[in-house]
């Protein structure tokens, strides 16, 4: 398994993957949508596709000493491993944003969402919504993309826009809360979007594991 990741990680991928994993740090822009910075992290991811795809990589992989399985779990692990490092940016900078940054006024007097736990969360439920969509839509056939990334785009921001917009509705105030205030329902938000995110992620590598046994590439 090791190898097949290697070999994502050195062959197939694209360089974008590599450099969008700083958009992660979005977060730390005040009067800006900071779920943004996940869609930028997912172009990139978008990118190495598209490099694989005119490459013919899926038909190299498939050729290697490996089950179709292997090829559809290396795309999956790839993906997840951009993901993991991009939230780990983004939970810096909220960090950040909650403690060291907390009495600034840029932040104070956003407009917009809040850098916070709640954020973090609906961050995870974006990559979830791109590897159910995105990558599960392109292991239908394992070399079409476009559809299933306008899907996604679609999806994505209708996410931010319900994101930025939940606050303003009386009585989810706390969804927005600045700095450890409403700790726990911060926590509660985010340990819902990891949630949601490992289902999506776990339910669309089973499919597309399906999906591509059926391909006669």
């Amino acid at each position: 398994m090791r190898n097949v990741l290697r070999k994502e990680m050195r062959l197939s991928s694209s360089i974008l993957s590599y450099l969008f994993i700083p958009f992660g740090l979005m977060f730390l822009l005040p009067g800006y949508p900071v779920l943004c910075g996940a869609f930028f992290v997912s172009l990139g991811l978008f990118q190495s596709f598209q490099t694989a795809r005119e490459a013919n990589d899926i038909v190299f992989s498939v050729l290697l000493p490996t089950a179709k399985s292997d090829v559809v779990k290396g795309k999956y692990l790839f993906v997840c491993l951009i993901e993991g490092c991009a939230f780990l940016l983004m939970a810096l900078a909220v960090g950040l944003r909650m403690t060291v940054l907390s009495q600034s006024e840029a932040y104070r007097n956003n407009a917009l969402m809040n850098a916070n736990f709640f954020a973090l969360g609906m961050a995870c439920v974006i990559f979830g919504l791109f590897n159910w969509i995105f990558v599960g839509g392109f292991f239908k056939t394992a070399y079409k993309f476009g559809r299933p990334f306008v899907a996604f785009i679609i999806a994505c921001f209708l996410v931010i826009f319900t994101a930025e917009a939940l606050h303003h509705i009386p009585g989810l105030e706390r969804l927005n809360a600045f700095g450890t205030e409403d700790i726990a329902v911060q926590l509660i938000m985010l340990t819902a979007g990891i949630l949601i995110f490992l289902l999506t992620t776990a339910l669309s590598y089973r499919r597309s594991c399906k999906r591509f046994e059926k391909i006669d590439i």
